[in-house]
């Protein structure tokens, strides 16, 4: 006669508890599902004491996504046997395998203040909002924090390759590489975890046993997350293309905000909340939609229509217009960054009638842009997951609009807003193998550039020949 399955020990020889606390760097658009309330977005709160919510599922899926990202490179997966099907377990028809790690909720402090986000679908030719696309969403601010708690159990013969898999995971939270919630992929939801706390619990011998039933072992601190589990984790196969940015900023940039006190002008610049004081920004939504409608226009003046769209859905995700369109996520990631002492000052327009040249009955407006001034500093950021030769051509081009001011950013170009003037730019193409960099410096008008130009060539001849 046979054991039962139930019989059967998974012969986990450790318990090893973790905790770390999580803080927010960005906003985060942790969402219930639910639209019954004002906000399209409305976020997700514990519904005993109204805390921040941030549920288990989130944090267990964006590890296992992280892992597999530095096992096997961006948008690749492996076989059943992957490091990070063994962690995480699997479900292939009917035959699987459970996860070793137990991911909890995490609960942060009630919300005192949710910022309010306006959201709208722009057209890639006109760069003008689409009809019936505006949306808003609700968005924890940054600087709230969370405290994780997971717990990982070794078998007994699997123990250091999941020990090694785990501390990778973990580091992508100690190196803010992992974002959670909606919209992360343009800037949203970034977070660090400052401190871990890691206790091990020996279920072989008699005394960690009873410390684990009774939760008194003692616990080892520390930053650094591999050190603490006494563990290698250098695996990194990723692939990325990443441009970092410094511009000035020629004349204003309004970047509409979804929220206002009551005697604020009409318009105000977006701001967010940063080490507890608002600040401006530049969104990573805004600079998405520029960067992406920019991209159509290159693309198509270089090749046909096909041949760009197919480039830029790509590059961006599959701009979705039926229910037949299968959603694609974007290669090209954006960052949310402040705007570096900018000048703030209202204006007041007037709408002109065009056939008297008169002003236009109740059409008196006032604005609040940001406005430069010396020492006024705009960064820029965005990396390409995955990227081939083309999509770097590409990226390059939209560099050279921005730095000319060609590409202007935010709302009301039409107005000369949103220019920028390039002044640093630093550019870094890392292969799973080694990495090139380049500097552009702008300096008395001439551009410096540390590192070999040439080398950039070819991204943009590969990027023609993909179009032609």
């Amino acid at each position: 006669m046979t054991d039962a399955h139930w019989q059967t020990s998974r012969e986990i020889v450790e318990r090893i508890m973790v905790y770390g606390d999580l803080v927010l760097e960005t906003p985060a658009c942790l969402g219930n599902g639910n639209s019954d309330v004002l906000a399209d977005m409305p976020l997700s709160l514990d519904p005993l004491e109204g805390r921040a919510l941030l549920t288990g599922t989130s944090i267990a899926g964006a590890l296992r996504a992280y892992l597999r990202e530095r096992e096997f490179g961006y948008r690749l997966d492996g076989n059943s046997d992957a490091l990070h099907n063994r962690l995480f377990g699997r479900q292939e028809d009917d035959e699987g395998a459970q996860s070793w790690l137990i991911t909890y909720d995490a609960l942060g402090e009630i919300p005192h203040q949710v910022e309010l986000r306006d959201g709208v679908a722009l057209e890639p030719e006109t760069r003008t909002a689409e009809s019936k696309k505006k949306f808003d969403f609700e968005l924890l601010e940054a600087g709230t924090g969370f405290t994780l708690r997971l717990e990982l159990l070794v078998p007994r013969d699997e123990g250091d390759e999941l020990l090694r898999g785990f501390a990778i995971s973990l580091q992508g939270l100690e190196k803010g590489e992992i974002a959670f919630g909606a919209r992360k992929r343009r800037g949203l939801g970034r977070c660090r975890v400052t401190q871990w706390q890691v206790t091990r619990y020996k279920l072989t011998e008699p005394t960690g046993l009873l410390e684990w039933l009774n939760q008194t072992g003692r616990p080892q601190i520390g930053p650094r997350i591999s050190e603490l589990l006494g563990i290698q984790a250098d695996l990194d196969q990723r692939e990325s293309f990443t441009v970092e940015a410094i511009f000035s900023l020629d004349g204003s940039l309004l970047i509409r905000s979804g929220m206002g006190e009551a005697f604020a002008p009409d318009s105000v610049h977006l701001q967010s909340c940063r080490n507890n004081r608002m600040v401006p920004i530049l969104s990573g939504t805004s600079l998405a939609g520029a960067l992406r409608s920019r991209s159509l226009r290159i693309a198509r003046t270089v090749g046909t229509k096909e041949k760009a769209e197919r480039l830029v859905n790509d590059l961006f995700g599959l701009r979705i217009q039926s229910s037949q369109d299968k959603p694609v996520a974007s290669r090209l990631i954006t960052e949310e960054t402040e705007i570096i002492s900018p000048l703030d000052l209202v204006q007041t327009r007037v709408k002109i009638d065009r056939f008297t040249g008169g002003s236009f009955p109740t059409a008196l407006f006032s604005e609040q842009p940001v406005w430069g001034k010396t020492g006024t500093m705009v960064s820029v950021y965005f990396v390409i997951q995955q990227p081939s030769k083309a999509h770097i051509g590409l990226a390059l081009l939209l560099l050279k609009d921005l730095w000319t001011g060609d590409l202007p950013l935010g709302g009301e170009i039409s107005v000369g807003r949103g220019r920028l003037t390039g002044q640093m730019a630093t550019l870094t193409y890392r292969h799973a193998t080694n990495s090139q960099k380049w500097i552009l410096i702008q300096d008395d008008g001439q551009l410096h550039v540390d590192g070999d130009p040439n080398q950039l060539e070819p991204f943009l001849s590969a990027f023609v020949k993909e179009m032609q």
